[in-house]
């Protein structure tokens, strides 16, 4: 009799976490298009906004959206705000999209609203990262090279459903990206414009496709874009090498349909430094002077 007790014991406790995960999924799941209003993210006020789980139909997968409101938003007034998208929102966002509340403190940027576009987890059967953000080109590796249709689920889905959703100001769209994040910044940089009225590209990687970036951009409709790449004095070598390869080859030249800035921030590594890299292309995209020894 003990001995099936004790059996009994171990399956519940094998099965009891299971149950548990299964029913913070489905709340989750059911929290779906009408967002995160009763579960625990709401309790954090630098967070707070929204949530909601979109299918996409041009890269055929769903990806998690994580909004952060302005304080004070209020949807019915006349009001639209910029709208910041971060890229690998799966940690990015609740570093940037909280942190942007102390920039609007002491940095007198605007209050924007902040997209995080996750995966759900970092395991590279979920996160596909590798394939969304690197350019289609003739030196791309296996699993590489879906930028384009990562760009057409931006263009032709999320930037219209978020605009429709929420106050945005379709004028003002800012595209943050790190690492391989910033690849696909710089990718869309080239393509596509006017997709973004602004872009920061943080210690960007340029390989697939690297002769792209020295090449001749698209042409824009509009005079008032920005790009700003930043570069870590401490990143990896390799990728140090390249950025300033990078920003040497684009100085002085004229046929960039954006305003250009490029910035190494002093002692910075590859990745522990993004809210260095969007405090400072932030600032220089709002036309706001730069902190004392933010950047050279």
């Amino acid at each position: 009799m003990m001995g099936r007790a004790r059996r009994w014991l171990m399956a519940l406790a094998l099965w009891l976490p299971c149950a548990v995960a299964g029913a913070v999924h489905a709340q989750v799941a059911e929290a779906g298009n009408e967002g995160l209003h009763d579960l625990p993210l709401q309790h954090l006020p630098a967070l707070r906004g929204d949530y909601f789980l979109h299918d996409s139909a041009a890269v055929g997968r769903n990806f998690h959206v994580y909004v952060r409101l302005p304080e004070g938003y209020d949807a019915s007034a006349s009001e639209r705000y910029p709208v910041v998208y971060l890229l690998d929102g799966d940690s990015l966002f609740p570093i940037l999209a909280a942190n942007h509340l102390f920039l609007t403190y002491d940095d007198g940027l605007p209050e924007v609203i902040v997209v995080g576009i996750a995966y759900g987890g970092f395991d590279p059967s979920i996160n596909k990262r590798g394939y969304d953000y690197s350019a289609p080109a003739a030196d791309a590796r296996e699993g590489q090279g879906g930028a384009d249709r990562f760009l057409a689920f931006l263009r032709d889905e999320l930037l219209p459903g978020i605009e429709r959703r929420y106050a945005a100001d379709p004028m003002r769209r800012v595209i943050f990206g790190q690492s391989l994040g910033g690849h696909f910044v710089l990718y869309s940089a080239f393509v596509a414009p006017d997709l973004f009225w602004g872009r920061i590209a943080s210690n960007p990687v340029f390989d697939p496709g690297r002769e792209r970036f020295f090449a001749a951009p698209a042409a824009a409709t509009r005079d008032d874009l920005g790009l700003v790449v930043t570069s870590g004095s401490r990143d990896r070598p390799a990728l140090r090498e390249s950025a300033l390869a990078w920003f040497e080859a684009w100085q002085g030249r004229d046929d960039a349909p954006w305003k250009l800035d490029v910035a190494t921030i002093r002692g910075a590594t590859h990745a522990a430094n993004s809210t260095d890299s969007y405090r400072i292309g932030m600032t220089l995209l709002f036309g706001r002077r730069l902190p004392v020894d933010a950047a050279e």
